[in-house]
């Protein structure tokens, strides 16, 4: 087995590889129903995503759409390496994590 490059290591063309990759992977654990698998190489695939991403783009006290998440909203606190950590909007504010490739910015369309 070869040993996986870290994302912050590789080009843009192999990230975009790596995510195809994934994707085509996921995609095939779905049509077999394995689940945790689908889960697993989707969140992968996302984390890959955000290292396609500047972290300058996204600010703190902004808020995003989370994708795949609709009508939810994210509030950023604060940014550290890939992550924005803040919290939902309209709920308890628990702070959490989320890969910023996860982020939309509200002026975009749905």
């Amino acid at each position: 087995m070869t040993e996986q490059k870290p994302y912050s290591d590789m080009t843009e063309h192999e990230l975009h590889s790596e995510i195809a990759r994934l994707r085509e992977k996921a995609r095939k654990a779905e049509q077999l129903g394995i689940i945790n698998e689908f889960a697993v190489l989707e969140r992968k695939a996302t984390m890959a995503a955000a290292y396609l991403l500047d972290p300058a783009d996204f600010k703190p006290g902004e808020v995003y759409r989370i994708e795949g998440d609709p009508n939810v909203y994210f509030q950023i606190d604060y940014l550290k390496g890939r992550f924005a950590w803040g919290y939902r909007m309209g709920g308890e504010k628990h702070t959490e994590a989320l890969p910023i490739s996860m982020l939309r910015p509200l002026k975009e369309g749905k």
